[in-house]
């Protein structure tokens, strides 16, 4: 393809520049940094934001957690803790730990729950029913806590877990409907933990991989009270048509638990939460922001679209190409050379039995509408460094990608049929591989005008 085809600065050039602004949207959003940024101490005293803490009144610090980007946020606590920290345990995806001195890292199964997250949440939490009233328990929560944190309620085993989490991640739900779920089904998500720490102080600092930052649906809010209920829980399997596809005993579990037989997890106003304090230290908005300032300093003029994007990807993927095409036809809504950003999570509904993520799919099914566009570049990467159950954290795609793919063989619309996604960019070539990285907060969706 020929340098001319793509202006001045060139198809290569615009994957570099991309994948620039992509890094430095993942340094802003750094655990480390993120919870260096809240949390202080001088001497004696712990600052979280603007809540004080004289380590001198204190028992004992003992430090939990759970998700991707668990391990980082670990290695800040430590940097500012040191000695003062007493024992503590994190629960992180296999390949996602860190090295650490005082805190115990447990790998363990991710997104669909595994027999090691149950050991290690159940070796977790004898230190938060330990705690007394004067210690203080720090809560290190990120994405994909949910699976990284499983402990099935009384009557329902880890095959029943893992079901019913597949069930509801092909269906097509939204995280909130998911989480929904499984705080439902278990022992310690839905303000539980906070339930089995009382009545000891809590900190819990948050990493958001979740639509509008909602803290009760952050790794299913094992320290916030729960605005859902056991009838909210089957409305969403009655919603998706999953009642006759999970198994008899969640089923049961959830309809006695509708019955009032069951308790419910702890609402707001529950004296539970008393002295428990929730902090978000980084969202998908401070990793956007970011992108969009070093778009600038790169000589592209960025526009932020939103921060909640949602939906099918495949249908979010088709309108960010009907922007392209409105960018290169008419300069709206903004002239190049141009940045526009968004961010959020999408979903995919299963239909083929290929392997790809939402952000492969989101795409691949752009690339159908951005075919013979000039000068144009998408980018869809979710900031975790896994995009679904693959080793990339999305794809690449521009005007030309179908006409590379046809020199190979392949068929862009039978591979997104098949949700496939993986398997046709691992083909061209276009596959984003950033690794671990480390931190959690969605995805970002760049599209580049150059």
């Amino acid at each position: 393809m020929s340098e001319s085809k793509f202006g001045e600065r060139g198809l290569e050039q615009l994957k570099l520049d991309a994948r620039v602004i992509l890094d430095s949207a993942l340094d802003a959003v750094d655990p480390c940094k993120a919870v260096h940024l809240h949390v202080t101490r001088e001497g004696y005293f712990l600052k979280v934001d603007s809540h004080r803490y004289d380590l001198r009144e204190i028992g004992r610090v003992i430090v939990v957690g759970a998700g991707k980007a668990s391990a980082r946020m670990a290695v800040a606590i430590e940097e500012i803790l040191g000695d003062f920290i007493s024992d503590g345990l994190i629960n992180v995806k296999y390949g996602h730990g860190e090295p650490l001195k005082k805190i115990t890292v447990w790998e363990a199964g991710h997104p669909v729950p595994d027999q090691s997250g149950i050991e290690g949440t159940r070796r977790l939490l004898t230190f938060v029913e330990d705690a007394r009233e004067n210690d203080l328990v720090i809560s290190l929560i990120s994405g994909g806590g949910s699976s990284l944190l499983p402990l099935p309620a009384s009557g329902i085993d880890l095959q029943a877990k893992q079901e019913t989490t597949q069930a509801l991640l092909q269906s097509g739900a939204t995280i909130h409907q998911v989480n929904a779920v499984r705080k439902h089904i278990s022992g310690v998500k839905g303000g539980r933990l906070a339930e089995a720490a009382a009545p000891a102080r809590v900190v819990t600092l948050l990493l958001s991989d979740v639509i509008g930052d909602d803290l009760d649906v952050i790794a299913s809010g094992p320290t916030v009270p729960d605005t859902t209920t056991f009838a909210t829980a089957l409305d969403v399997l009655t919603l998706y048509n999953l009642t006759g596809h999970v198994p008899g005993n969640v089923l049961s579990h959830l309809e006695a638990g509708a019955r009032g037989e069951k308790p419910e997890t702890p609402k707001p106003g529950d004296p539970v939460f008393r002295n428990v304090v929730n902090v978000i230290v980084a969202n998908n908005a401070s990793a956007i922001q970011a992108a969009a300032d070093k778009a600038k300093s790169l000589g592209y003029t960025p526009l932020v679209l939103s921060s909640v994007v949602q939906g099918e990807a495949r249908e979010v993927g088709r309108v960010m190409a009907a922007i392209a095409r409105e960018i290169s036809m008419t300069g709206r809504p903004v002239a190049s050379p141009a940045c526009v950003i968004a961010g959020g999570e999408t979903t995919v509904t299963l239909k083929g039995k290929g392997v790809g993520g939402r952000n492969q799919e989101l795409a691949l099914a752009a690339s159908l509408d951005l075919e013979n566009t000039d000068n144009i570049l998408l980018l869809a990467a979710g900031t975790d460094g896994t995009d679904g159950p693959t080793d990339a954290a999305g794809a690449i795609v521009s005007g030309n990608t179908l006409s590379v793919a046809r020199q190979l063989g392949l068929s862009a619309r039978d591979y997104l049929n098949n949700n496939d996604s993986y398997h046709f960019f691992q083909s061209t070539g276009d596959l984003v591989m950033t690794g671990p990285t480390g931190t959690n907060v969605m995805d970002i969706i760049l599209l580049l005008a150059g």
